[in-house]
């Protein structure tokens, strides 16, 4: 998966990591809020109906980016992780045009990080497994005809590696936390 890198992403993961009091919420609301607002612009329908869901599937994935994190996992795969279990949703939802990765690559992608999901009961169908809130997500609207091919931000092709794009830069982060440059990335 391709994955945007910043320096907010590092700083993010430390303050998310060592639960800093008063500032760690005010991260984590912030960090729901901009992935609710980018996703609720972003559907062709029913955006606002889908906010609540959007809110709780995302403050629940950052509980489940800190248990990656604390597992070990680097920051860009346990984002991955995170980003693999909002498009698990979306599918489910028919949300096609929220997608960042192709339905027909999630095997691959469960595949890489089995054990990480199997541990805590995630799969494609129950994208939360245990992070899932007592009562449920809130309800949205579904739009199962969505999920008719076109899928304008998923990209085929990566579910192999995390690839990190960072200012002008490509890197492959691979299994063994090695990292490889691949070569300037056109920002056209």
């Amino acid at each position: 998966m391709r994955l945007y890198q910043t320096w907010k992403n590092y700083a993010a993961q430390v303050v998310l990591e060592r639960e800093l009091p008063v500032v760690s919420s005010v991260v984590r609301d912030r960090l729901v809020d901009l992935h609710t607002e980018f996703f609720v612009e972003h559907s062709e329908r029913d955006g606002e109906r889908r906010r609540d869901r959007l809110d709780g599937l995302f403050d629940r994935t950052l509980d489940m980016y800190v248990a990656a994190l604390r597992e070990g996992y680097p920051e860009a795969e346990a984002r991955e992780i995170t980003h693999i279990v909002a498009a698990w949703e979306f599918m489910n939802h028919g949300w096609g045009e929220l997608l960042e990765i192709p339905p027909a690559e999630t095997d691959d992608y469960y595949e890489r990080y089995a054990s990480f999901f199997r541990g805590y009961g995630i799969t494609p169908e129950e994208p939360l497994g245990e992070f899932t809130p007592s009562g449920g997500l809130p309800d949205a609207p579904e739009t199962r005809e969505r999920m008719n091919g076109d899928y304008p931000f998923a990209e085929a092709g990566l579910a192999d590696d995390v690839y990190i794009y960072a200012e002008a830069d490509e890197r492959r982060l691979s299994r063994d936390g090695a990292e490889s440059k691949l070569g300037a990335v056109s920002t056209d």
